[in-house]
């Protein structure tokens, strides 16, 4: 059973003995917003425009360019105002060509993917024989003459969990993987992909070289390729495997955000933010990662404004290069970092249903929590006693100090997705995307009409 927080309880039962005019009044407004939001084409005409017409929408590349030129485009025929793009640049690294094959003891092709970043072989590849580590734990154990000259295979044991828990823990074979065995002198890394499904496709995604570390090939292999290697590992002959990813970095290429809002009524009150990324990864069309989760700000943010001016102005931030190390993020908060900030949400975690909420607001605003928690329960929300942290395209704003909301959406197939050339528009459900929606909405015009002082910077 779920415990009520103390700080939803104390509110509900203020709630209680406020005059039966306010408590109809504020429910009344609650419903209304939710329920409009229930019907919303607005997420799902962003998410179909974004996938169907930009389609991938890589770091750094023309077809990011697209996407901030179709957002900007989308955003003020939608009717937002202060619409633009803010530019900036950034290092790109593109993938050109992926492969692996077993060459002994039993010679057969594996189904890859390079991750970020990954160092590049020759054109022709390279040969080499495996050292296979179960676990990220074991390959920081190896001794360095274990590992030095040959190819490295790393597994793990991820499995799906509601709230993405084990993305985390597990992700570290991805992240920190690779430069463990730059320095200990291997030629190159496999990694079992940092997925929960058993599809035939690999999952790429960043990894950033540790400080002095020259770069090695990195590469994900599909979970049910990395199976068939860990068998053939386990026959107990010396298995060799021809390595082929070819790379290439590009120095000071264009990225940027893009922004619109809609303006408050108190320019004192502070700014709400309300994020997503526009990027994607190349392998898929980046439906649940990130397209809907802009459909779902954007839509929020205009049933905000359908039932009246707020107090505070709501920003939407669609970030760019998030996917490849939170470059958007970095790059608003040096733009408006001292601007008074009030609060902070971000949507990055698919499109299947919210069905948590998690807090960190100011000291004595409770309330707040407690307004937002009844208002949630409707769709089936429940307030949770974690802390909410956000993500990275609000990151460095939350640890400045910004209060955040973290609608928590249902990630029990989201690592099956992620990542992979399966991210695609088939993959969103309406329904639940339209209860993300309702769910964001009725939170926003909470907390941008709130008479409390948020943190304001």
């Amino acid at each position: 059973m779920q415990k009520i927080r103390s700080g939803t309880l104390a509110a509900l039962l203020l709630g209680s003995i406020l005059s039966p005019a306010i408590a109809q009044a504020a429910s009344a407004s609650d419903t209304a917003i939710r329920e409009a939001a229930l019907k919303d084409d607005v997420a799902w005409d962003i998410t179909e425009g974004l996938t169907t017409e930009v389609g991938p929408r890589p770091a750094g590349t023309p077809l990011e360019a697209h996407a901030r030129d179709w957002s900007v485009a989308k955003l003020k025929t939608l009717g937002f105002s202060n619409v633009r793009a803010e530019p900036y640049s950034m290092p790109v690294w593109l993938r050109v060509r992926d492969e692996v094959s077993i060459v002994a003891p039993f010679p057969q092709k594996l189904v890859v993917a390079a991750l970020g970043n990954s160092g590049s072989t020759p054109e022709a590849g390279i040969e080499g024989e495996i050292v296979y580590f179960p676990t990220i734990a074991d390959l920081q154990a190896a001794p360095d003459a274990s590992v030095k000259g040959k190819i490295v295979f790393v597994s793990h044991d991820m499995v799906a969990a509601q709230d993405g828990s084990g993305y985390g823990y597990y992700g570290a074979a991805r992240r920190q993987g690779p430069s463990i065995a730059a320095r200990k002198g291997a030629i190159g890394i496999l990694v079992k992909s940092i997925g929960t499904d058993h599809h035939r496709i690999a999952h790429t995604g960043v990894q950033m070289w540790a400080d002095g570390v020259t770069p090695i090939p990195a590469v994900a292999l599909s979970v049910p390729d990395a199976e068939q290697l860990a068998r053939v590992a386990a026959r107990g002959k010396p298995v060799r495997v021809h390595l082929t990813a070819v790379s290439k970095t590009l120095k000071d290429q264009p990225s940027g955000n893009v922004i619109a809002e809609i303006p408050g009524s108190d320019p004192k009150a502070g700014v709400i933010v309300a994020a997503c990324h526009l990027d994607s990864w190349d392998q898929g069309t980046g439906a649940i990662d990130d397209a809907s989760g802009c459909g779902i700000v954007a839509a929020a943010a205009l049933q905000v404004a359908k039932a009246g001016t707020p107090r505070r102005t709501i920003r939407v931030l669609f970030a760019g290069a998030e996917e490849v190390g939170g470059d958007g993020g970095r790059a608003y908060f040096a733009a408006h970092g001292k601007e008074a900030h009030a609060l902070v949400m971000e949507s990055d975690f698919g499109a299947d249903k919210v069905w948590r909420v998690d807090f960190t607001l100011p000291a004595g605003q409770e309330a707040l929590g407690g307004r937002i928690g009844a208002a949630l329960a409707p769709l089936g929300i429940v307030p949770s006693r974690d802390k909410a942290h956000g993500g990275s395209d609000i990151g460095p704003l939350v640890e400045a100090g910004v209060p955040v909301i973290d609608l928590q959406q249902d990630g029990t197939r989201y690592f099956d997705i992620h990542h992979t050339p399966d991210d695609t528009l088939d993959k969103i459900d309406p329904a639940q995307l339209r209860q993300n929606v309702a769910a964001w909405a009725v939170t926003l015009n909470l907390a941008a009409n709130a008479p409390e002082t948020l943190g304001v910077n």
